[in-house]
């Protein structure tokens, strides 16, 4: 799922008025946002199908911690601002078939790691959730069903491509309990401290440019005594099956980009992205350094995924 950056606007605009503010949010939403939004969080967002969803884009500098001038993006040196805009092209490129690719790629299997992290949450009703580089609202779905009308998720993603297909699938979905924010994860400024139960993240956080940024705004907007998990891709724990998982990452992926998607590019680097994505070990010492207490991890499917899961005391 996509997490980086596209054209980002240079301020949040104000509303008219300050009694619009959603309580989970530290900024009003921007003018324009379906009244619906501007009123809370809360509201019922299905009443304003059309409408526009609220943007939070920052630009590179602005409170996103300092990477340096050159990162990653695949096994490419490119600086940090072309990392933002190439991965954002990235999932324009993709959100169409990002469903359908999926299953392709892991045989179905993906649904699996997904349900196997949504039982690790701890997801009670009532309880507001937080599903950032949500994409096509795979887990937001399901979130939104565990909390009830009671309860209350935000899907967020910083590209507009992935967030509108999972903004229409919701919506059809009947799902009247969730909203939709356009915010960089790096800073997850709209967001007010201490606001939500559960944070989330699935296949998102190797996309994202200044990953220790993110965790700190992860526990941000934490409660205390909540959880934040992280579902990604990792490193096989066995070496006969990475060879295997390599080659087949390498050979089939773009093949398979090019035949279903139109586009073997953006398959060649997820394959890239993720051997570049930190193991194990590394993230959940990023989790610790980041202020996560009681960080684990649980290998699935022999290491190719994990699921992280800290908690902020």
């Amino acid at each position: 799922m996509s997490n980086e950056n596209q054209q980002p606007t240079q301020e949040v605009e104000q509303t008219q008025s300050s009694d619009k503010v959603s309580p989970f949010l530290s900024a009003p939403l921007p003018q324009g946002t379906p009244q619906g939004q501007q009123q809370s969080l809360q509201q019922n967002i299905a009443s304003t199908p059309t409408g526009a969803i609220p943007k939070y884009n920052l630009p590179r500098g602005a409170n996103t911690g300092n990477v340096g001038e050159t990162t990653h993006f695949g096994y490419q040196t490119v600086s940090s601002d072309d990392k933002a805009q190439k991965v954002a092209e990235v999932f324009h490129s993709v959100a169409s078939k990002y469903d359908i690719m999926n299953d392709l790629m892991s045989f179905g299997i993906h649904r699996l790691w997904k349900r196997f992290a949504i039982n690790m949450s701890g997801v009670r009703r009532g309880q507001h959730v937080l599903d950032i580089a949500g994409g096509t609202g795979d887990l937001a779905k399901v979130f939104s069903r565990e909390v009830g009308p009671q309860g209350h998720v935000v899907l967020s993603d910083i590209n507009e491509s992935m967030l509108n297909v999972g903004r229409d699938r919701l919506i059809d979905a009947g799902c009247t309990n969730v909203d939709f924010v356009l915010a960089n994860a790096e800073t997850l400024e709209p967001f007010a401290d201490n606001s939500f139960d559960l944070v989330t993240i699935s296949f998102g956080l190797r996309n994202v440019t200044d990953k220790d940024a993110a965790l700190q705004a992860m526990y941000r907007v934490l409660k205390p005594g909540g959880r934040l998990l992280v579902l990604e891709f990792s490193k096989p724990v066995f070496e006969p099956f990475s060879k295997l998982y390599d080659l087949y990452s390498f050979t089939a992926l773009p093949i398979m980009g090019k035949l279903v998607a139109n586009d073997s590019e953006s398959y060649k680097y997820l394959a890239e992205s993720i051997r570049m994505h930190p193991d194990q070990r590394t993230l959940k010492g990023m989790m610790e350094n980041a202020g996560f207490q009681s960080c684990d991890y649980h290998n699935l499917t022999g290491g190719i995924v994990a699921v992280h899961r800290g908690f902020k005391l």
